[in-house]
């Protein structure tokens, strides 16, 4: 792979992904409306919040960097990574962020 030297912010956007994996229905369909949603119940064990860098040529190149459990620890560390995306090489970024394994 070759590589391209530029600061990181030119090649990827940072974006945060709020992950449901339970079995509830999204929609509740009726027959008097077309749709509501249903009632707020949240499973925090099969939700998660996801950090995601995006190639910003190719929007389905995606590379996931961190989860979490909360949106607040999420956000403060999209805050902390977007400092880092404005400052890095694209190199630097990710041999820093994407983790490669074997």
């Amino acid at each position: 792979m070759a590589r391209v030297i530029g600061k990181a912010d030119d090649f990827y956007r940072l974006r945060m992904v709020h992950v449901d994996e339970s079995d509830e229905p999204d929609l509740d369909w009726r027959d008097d409306i077309l749709y509501r949603r249903p009632p707020q119940q949240r499973v925090d064990e099969y939700e998660f919040y996801r950090v995601e860098a995006v190639l910003i040529d190719d929007e389905e190149n995606v590379t996931g960097i961190r989860t979490f459990d909360t949106q607040d620890e999420a956000y403060v560390f999209v805050e902390s990574v977007q400092e880092d995306l404005s400052e890095m090489t694209k190199s630097e970024f990710e041999d820093t962020y994407f983790v490669t394994g074997g």
